[in-house]
């Protein structure tokens, strides 16, 4: 499986922050492991690390919200991707408002989207969340992070 490694090692996906809010309280990390997975019906596939903050949120709640983090906001990046909410309030730590379905909705991110949690799927050390997007905002052009400006972090936990 070294070819494997080296190939996905090799890879420059766009990295997003998940949110979501369930049973009175609000979280989101840093994701990698998403992707649009079909065009007809519209369908988002995010998937979370079970040992994830996010995660044992998520599993009550019924909506997700996906930012794309505009390029050059390292530190956006870095609170969502090597933090935990374990240890410290995310929210209290950038801006933000209350979006669709209760979901906060980073007021600094490049573009996001509210979707449906219409599935959810052990793949390993992660839960897929299928979702169908429910509402949106995105500007006509944007720059987003991506995995190669995120590379060094050091997560807020282990995979």
């Amino acid at each position: 499986m070294d070819a494997f490694e080296r190939l996905v090692a090799g890879l420059d996906y766009p990295m997003y922050v998940v949110t979501t809010s369930a049973g009175g309280q609000s979280a989101g990390c840093l994701v990698g492991f998403a992707s649009q997975v079909s065009i007809d019906p519209p369908r988002f596939l995010v998937a979370l690390s079970k040992r994830n903050h996010t995660f044992r949120v998520a599993q009550d709640a019924r909506h997700l919200a996906v930012h794309l983090i505009p390029q050059g906001d390292r530190e956006l990046a870095e609170l969502f991707g090597s933090q935990t909410g374990d240890e410290i309030d995310k929210f209290s730590r950038c801006s933000w408002r209350a979006g669709p379905h209760g979901l906060p909705i980073l007021s600094d991110a490049a573009a996001w989207f509210a979707g449906v949690v219409l599935d959810r799927v052990d793949v390993g050390d992660h839960v897929a969340h299928v979702l169908e997007p429910v509402d949106a905002d995105a500007p006509d052009d944007f720059d987003f992070v991506s995995f190669t400006d995120v590379s060094d972090l050091d997560p807020g936990h282990d995979a």
